[in-house]
């Protein structure tokens, strides 16, 4: 598990610099006040996931993270069928 998060994290990391170097020369610049706060929170966010990561087991972790995605599948699910109702 551990080999396939870190590769996983790799090629996302790779592919976020690919990204970055190939709109970053077509725009006018990035505006740091957007990027920056999102960089801080994904940094802190790693730096707290892999301490809470250190202290539950394998299965908690993935029974939570089922959660997660079950909430907010059905908190999309409910903002569509809202967003819809009020156009029709």
């Amino acid at each position: 598990m551990r080999a396939a998060t870190g590769t996983s994290l790799l090629v996302i990391a790779v592919n976020s610099l690919a990204s970055l170097v190939t709109r970053g020369s077509t725009t006018t610049g990035l505006d740091w006040a957007v990027v920056a706060p999102f960089t801080g929170a994904a940094v802190l966010g790693a730096w707290d996931g892999k301490r809470l990561a250190a202290r539950f087991t394998g299965a908690a972790l993935r029974r939570t993270f089922a959660v997660a995605l079950l909430v907010v599948a059905a908190a999309m699910a409910v903002d569509a069928v809202v967003q819809s109702a009020g156009r029709g």
